[in-house]
């Protein structure tokens, strides 16, 4: 089976004027232009199969947003292979169109002053959507989102939260193959992000809907990705399993640890690096690749009545991939 995203050593260079200094150099410039290449985006590759839920990661100015805007055809790529659904995204032709979606957090596609229903009708009649199927799709998705009795309110009367909602219906009324998410929790309290992200895990589960997320809340890509692609500087950092993740870019785990009675911080810090410490309780990194043998040491050595091992939040793990900071378990 093809994949959905088919992505091959893609790369975008934009070219902008290069801003000449004092009232001498505005001039000339408006004569004879100077311009400068930036490479937003540096030769990346990946595939994504049919039905998979994938998060998209990367800091601002990584040339995350720029690779969406390539997939989704708002601009073209430079150079390299790209197909989504075996079509050229660029070419943005009709039959197309009619497959894929794009849901961005900061903007929205309904009308401020009309009900969401009536924005739903318009997009109906757009995608060739039939009134049976339009009924049924609008009457599950918004008993699924809890938006019954939101739908025939001016948007503009219905809090962030309920408008996100609606933008999420009014984006998969059509049953797209392939969806598109730019932040879609931005700004939600954690109800309503929780609410979306069930809904979306159900639309993947039931529909078998392909879709790449793009989130600053690390919650959304836990709860429902199994696979994320770090992009960082233009290239992919990391592509694999969340776990895998873990692995690669942390050397440690943590390891908590409860006393029954005070110890001192140095007979701690022989083990690794102690990130909390007041006598009767500790937070030490170990080597993940010897933490049995290291926690019998310390079970043997320290007066511990409790301990728990967990591994380097994945948060912290993302924030380090894009800064280049590796975790180890010497230092202070």
């Amino acid at each position: 089976m093809n994949p959905a995203i088919h992505v091959r050593d893609l790369r975008k260079v934009f070219r902008q004027s290069k801003k000449r200094e004092g009232l001498g150099g505005a001039v000339k410039g408006l004569f004879s232009r100077q311009f400068t290449e930036v490479e937003a985006v540096k030769g990346v590759t990946f595939d994504i199969p049919q039905g998979e839920i994938v998060g998209f990661l990367g800091p601002n100015g990584a040339g995350k947003t720029t690779t969406i805007k390539m997939l989704t055809g708002i601009i073209s790529a430079t150079s390299g292979e790209l197909s989504v659904l075996g079509y050229q995204p660029f070419e943005r032709r009709q039959e197309w169109l009619r497959r894929i979606a794009l849901v961005m957090g900061n903007k929205q596609q309904l009308w401020w002053d009309l009900p969401a229903y009536d924005g739903f009708r318009v997009l109906k009649e757009l995608y060739d959507v039939s009134e049976s199927d339009f009924k049924h799709r609008v009457g599950s998705l918004a008993t699924a989102l809890e938006l019954e009795e939101q739908l025939h309110r001016p948007l503009r009367q219905l809090s962030l939260g309920e408008r996100m909602k609606c933008e999420l219906i009014a984006a998969v009324i059509h049953q797209p193959e392939v969806l598109f998410l730019d932040e879609p929790t931005i700004g939600l309290d954690v109800v309503s992000q929780k609410r979306i992200r069930e809904f979306l895990a159900h639309l993947n589960s039931e529909h078998g809907t392909t879709m790449v997320l793009t989130s600053h809340y690390m919650q959304d890509v836990k709860e429902l990705c199994k696979r994320i692609v770090v992009i960082n500087k233009g290239e992919i950092a990391f592509d694999g399993p969340v776990d895998g993740l873990v692995r690669q870019y942390s050397s440690v785990r943590y390891l908590k640890l409860d006393f029954s009675s005070k110890v001192e911080r140095v007979d701690i810090e022989k083990f690794g690096r102690v990130s909390e410490f007041d006598g009767m309780m500790a937070i030490v990194a170990i080597d993940q690749k010897n933490a049995a043998i290291m926690t019998a040491t310390i079970l043997g050595e320290l007066p511990v009545i409790d301990l728990a091992l967990e591994d380097v939040p994945i948060d912290d793990i993302i924030r380090d991939v894009f800064s280049g900071v590796s975790r180890e378990t010497s230092g202070p």
